[in-house]
């Protein structure tokens, strides 16, 4: 009867595990049937999309099965300067961000803790342009870029910007565009890291004789690389595919197209659907081999 008993009591409890491996893999279920669906289904259509052919004999936009593989030789020869363009764009825009988005997080998660309004005033302004469609941001700095705007009549009078010289459809806008836009991307990670950094390192620092810059580049900022990382991640990713910047209908050129404005031509315009997904296969893998190399030289390769 003990034994029996103890048989009993034993097992529920060897039961247990197998219990919650069967309701994990059940709540599991929604999770990975919206990944197949939404983003597993889509990448394989786009990766079989980049070897068809054009059907013979058959109408602009008509595609059939095949592999051939030169669509990805042919978009490189023929698009290689807009993928120059796009990553040095792209690290361009993610080093200003860094530069103007890291004493701004350190303020708001550092110096402000003692005034709580103040910071939670100056978190909101950083959220603020969430609130406002992409769109319409940059267009509105289109406007503020114009020819005919106070700001270029006031470089020109100052003969920094030559007289016929233009701000618009140049290098230097579409930067900026992409730098302005993706400061909140890169603010936020950094801030958070920050927002929970122990102040009694700083202080350690300057106990130990530090000068404040010692104690910045050796106590700070390695407690700040994971939000560094995160940060400069989810402002080059979006940068390198970004279209909206580079088009001549906002900040950009046909001189600053990048690569992503072309993946747009080629299937909206062009129709040319499998040129379109070998050039979208081919940047996802360079900034996969980019954002590989990168984390781990910083040594977060837990964030991957």
């Amino acid at each position: 009867m003990a034994f029996a008993a103890f048989g009993s009591n034993a097992n529920p409890v060897e039961q247990a595990p197998r219990r919650k491996s069967w309701i994990a893999w059940v709540l599991l279920v929604p999770g990975l049937a919206y990944l197949a669906l939404f983003f597993l289904t889509p990448f394989v259509s786009l990766i079989l999309t980049s070897f068809q052919e054009p059907v013979e004999f058959g109408d602009v936009g008509q595609f059939q099965a095949a592999f051939k593989w030169e669509n990805y030789t042919a978009v490189i020869q023929q698009y290689w300067p807009h993928f120059l363009r796009a990553f040095g764009y792209a690290i361009a825009a993610t080093f200003f961000a860094l530069l103007i988005s890291y004493p701004l997080a350190y303020f708001i998660g550092v110096k402000a803790r003692r005034w709580p309004l103040l910071q939670a005033l100056m978190l909101t302004l950083v959220i603020a342009p969430f609130f406002i469609s992409f769109l319409l941001r940059t267009l509105a700095w289109k406007q503020l870029m114009s020819d005919d705007a106070p700001l270029v009549t006031a470089l020109k009078q100052l003969t920094i910007l030559p007289a016929d010289g233009h701000l618009t459809g140049t290098a230097f806008s579409v930067i900026f565009g992409l730098t302005y836009n993706f400061i909140p991307f890169m603010t936020l990670p950094i801030y958070t890291t920050l927002e929970r950094l122990d102040t009694r390192y700083i202080e350690a620092g300057s106990d130990l004789y530090a000068s404040p810059a010692t104690t910045f580049w050796k106590v700070t900022v390695p407690l700040s690389m994971p939000g560094i990382v995160s940060g400069t991640l989810l402002t080059f990713i979006p940068a390198s595919g970004d279209y909206i910047n580079a088009s001549a209908s906002f900040l950009g050129s046909a001189q600053t197209q990048m690569v992503g404005n072309v993946i747009e031509a080629n299937f909206l315009g062009l129709l040319n659907y499998p040129a379109a997904s070998a050039l979208s296969v081919l940047l996802m893998a360079i900034i996969l081999v980019i954002v590989a190399v990168y984390v781990k030289r910083s040594g977060t390769e837990d964030l991957l």
